[in-house]
């Protein structure tokens, strides 16, 4: 059944999933607030800034009038760095009042809220009442808009507390190449969506450092350790952090060069200086963000997370990554689990 849907965030995530909601045969409307990059994909139909040489389709629609995009949608696709939910939530309260809709709320970003240190649907269920919009749905799991865009095989995650607000959204974007399960784990899956991010700092700047598969195998078991210590901390289904958005995530994020947070680590590792990082990336690298919201959320709850510190010590501390893993390796020895 097609339905209008409006995808909030013209980047190389936000841009793919509204091609594939459009080639699912869906009425999207693509919302960015750059003029230039509207035109571009309206009559270009590319986005060469986000994903360089590839084809938009000429049925989807870009515009900057959050309220045309808005207009008779079933469904609003947030894909807007974590830093501006917030603000981009109020803008869209003041269109739905206007309209006097209520659509299913969907998000694909990927953060906590700088401050205090909130999930995203949490920023928008804040920001957005309930009577404007119906569930909250987040779309997360081990995926690369790059990979998609080439149609390889994608597996995600749509969860929701209410299954039935899951399987619409897993209806909405499942094709032959992107599949989707359900959860109703949402503290998990943005949890598990969040945090890998740090984890993936750390894998780049081994590689930058030069070490091996052994060393970024070990990482990745221990900081998925972390993830799931401090995700059940706040309520988390433990058996959601191996799956698609804890396991999953954690791999695709912490070995592929198309991860900006393991090209970001890649750099320090090689001796870059944090600020030469975020000037060369040019998008948002999350993790730097939730590097510090998972390093005091350790902190207030007692939570031993020291791969998280010791990449806070690099990132806000000016430490040195080298005797950080030193550091590391030479902590007291203590047993796998438990």
């Amino acid at each position: 059944m097609k339905e209008k849907v409006a995808v909030l965030g013209a980047g190389s995530w936000g841009s793919i999933l509204a091609s594939v909601l459009d080639e699912n045969g869906h009425d999207v409307w693509l919302w960015s607030n750059s003029q230039a990059q509207v035109d571009e994909l309206n009559n270009q139909h590319t986005n060469e800034r986000y994903i360089p040489n590839y084809k938009y389709s000429e049925t989807l629609h870009a515009t900057v009038d959050l309220k045309e995009a808005v207009d008779g949608a079933k469904a609003v696709l947030f894909v807007v760095p974590t830093k501006v939910i917030r603000l981009v939530a109020k803008q869209l309260v003041e269109v739905l009042s206007e309209l006097k809709q209520k659509p299913l709320i969907i998000h694909a970003s990927k953060g906590l809220e700088l401050g205090s240190h909130k999930r995203i649907s949490e920023v928008i269920a804040e920001e957005i009442p309930s009577d404007l919009r119906r569930e909250i749905v987040v779309l997360s799991g081990p995926s690369h808009a790059e990979e998609v865009a080439k149609k390889d095989i994608t597996l995600i995650t749509s969860a929701c507390e209410n299954l039935e607000a899951a399987k619409e959204v897993q209806k909405l974007f499942m094709n032959n190449y992107l599949r989707i399960y359900t959860n109703t784990d949402v503290i998990g899956v943005e949890t598990g969506a969040a945090f890998k991010n740090v984890v993936a700092i750390g894998a780049g700047a081994l590689h930058g450092l030069g070490y091996g598969d052994d060393a970024k195998a070990a990482l990745m078991t221990r900081g998925l350790a972390e993830i799931s210590r401090l995700g059940v901390a706040f309520g988390a289904d433990p058996l959601t952090f191996i799956g698609l958005s804890g396991v999953g995530d954690l791999i695709v994020t912490c070995t592929s060069v198309h991860s900006r947070n393991w090209r970001a680590g890649d750099q320090l590792g090689q001796g870059k200086k944090l600020d030469e990082v975020i000037e060369d990336m040019g998008m948002v690298i999350e993790g730097i963000n939730t590097c510090k919201a998972a390093y005091e959320l350790a902190q207030q709850k007692g939570i031993e997370m020291p791969i998280t510190e010791a990449i806070y010590h690099v990132l806000y501390e000016n430490k040195d990554i080298k005797e950080e893993i030193n550091l590391l390796m030479r902590r007291e020895g203590k047993a796998e689990l438990g």
